[in-house]
């Protein structure tokens, strides 16, 4: 039986979100209901940051209610913020951290025991973003630190296959599921609760609720540090994590020639706007040595993500070089920084991870954990 939005509603206007009895359609709180082929049903709940606590049993009962229904296969609902027309911008960032400095905090509700979550983020696709993400977090796990690695990217998940991942999390209790384990670190995405071949035809809603659960409905644990594998662009995602996190910060990942460099520049500008902090800019694929003849060949060009971070006035974190390891080791399911620790790969990123942690703290690098090789 095909579930409408029509039908959503109406089982919808049986929760009230206040004393008065308001129900939830009327209150002008629900955003756009959308019911995808397989009847799953996904909507958010437009609230104030300071009304999470008392909106999360309105929340519930919604969620409760429309899973209830007849042929609902399932449903996302989540609480969203948004900026109304009415209400001002938030303050512009008026300085990017600089290294020795700690970010500025920031608002929104926490995750518990999670200390700080940055955004791996770029412009746009092909630029190596989640492979930078995978190793700069076994990077970072590698010097000591309890790290998690979130997968954000819905259209594209790519984190189950750079850990060489697969099966779905375990349901720990009631709505809160058990990361995965990657070398490690504590990893979800997407790609665990869906079929490798399925396309994610969703639209916005969709995409915040799916992102929001991921994220608070998941047992986390105590990290001092949560990775955040963001979509390529500036959409849907990257707003519903300014929104709905207490991000520390974002690293924009680009390659050095001027069309990726281009949308680098959109994505810091679309942090700032936003009030997110610029932890660092990454080069990937800066250079190639051939393994031949040891030339060194610029493919991409060389020094161009250095040079538009100076631009912008925010820190340059190093170089990865273009090079069969990193490609073949993702591609296996086997991360370079995992399973060749001492090898030049691994130093570059755990050289960026460290000068990354310490733009975040405003304190040293932290103490290296002892090495595990894994054959």
């Amino acid at each position: 039986m095909a579930i409408t939005r029509d039908d959503v509603l109406k089982a919808l206007s049986a929760v009230t979100v206040d004393a008065g009895g308001t129900t939830l359609p009327a209150s002008g709180r629900l955003s756009q209901v959308v019911v995808d082929p397989t009847n799953r049903v996904m909507f958010s709940i437009l609230i104030d940051p300071s009304e999470a606590e008392r909106f999360e049993p309105v929340r519930r009962k919604a969620e409760g209610t429309v899973l209830a229904m007849a042929g609902v296969s399932g449903v996302f609902a989540s609480l969203t913020s948004e900026r109304g027309p009415n209400q001002p911008a938030p303050p512009a960032q008026t300085a990017p951290p600089q290294p020795g400095r700690p970010a500025p905090p920031r608002t929104g509700p926490a995750l518990p025991g999670v200390r700080h979550i940055v955004a791996v983020a770029s412009g746009k696709g092909g630029v190596g973003k989640s492979t930078t993400a995978c190793n700069l977090a076994l990077a970072l796990s590698a010097q000591g630190l309890k790290v998690g690695l979130l997968d954000a990217d819905i259209y594209g998940p790519s984190v189950p296959k750079l850990f060489g991942l697969s099966g779905k999390p375990k349901v720990i209790e009631e709505r809160l599921l058990a990361p995965m384990d990657g070398y490690g670190i504590k990893v979800m995405s997407i790609g665990f609760l869906i079929e490798p071949e399925t396309a994610m035809i969703w639209r916005g809603p969709m995409v915040q609720s799916a992102i929001t659960q991921m994220l608070r409905e998941v047992a986390w644990g105590e990290l001092d540090i949560l990775v955040v594998d963001m979509p390529p662009g500036t959409g849907d995602a990257q707003l519903t994590m300014a929104q709905a996190t207490p991000l520390s910060g974002a690293v924009i990942v680009s390659t050095p020639q001027d069309l990726a460099l281009i949308d680098a520049r959109r994505g810091v500008t679309m942090f700032r706007k936003v009030s997110v902090p610029i932890l660092g800019v990454i080069e990937n694929m800066a250079t190639f040595i051939c393994p031949n003849c040891g030339h060194a060949s610029h493919i991409f060009g060389h020094g161009g993500a250095r040079e538009e971070a100076a631009r912008l006035d925010v820190p340059f974190l190093g170089e990865i070089p273009l090079n069969m390891t990193i490609r073949e080791t993702s591609d296996s399911g086997r991360p370079v920084v995992a399973v060749d620790p001492d090898g030049p790969h691994a130093k570059v990123y755990r050289g960026i991870a460290a000068q990354l942690w310490a733009n975040l703290t405003g304190g040293p690098a932290p103490r290296a954990a002892p090495r595990i090789v894994i054959e």
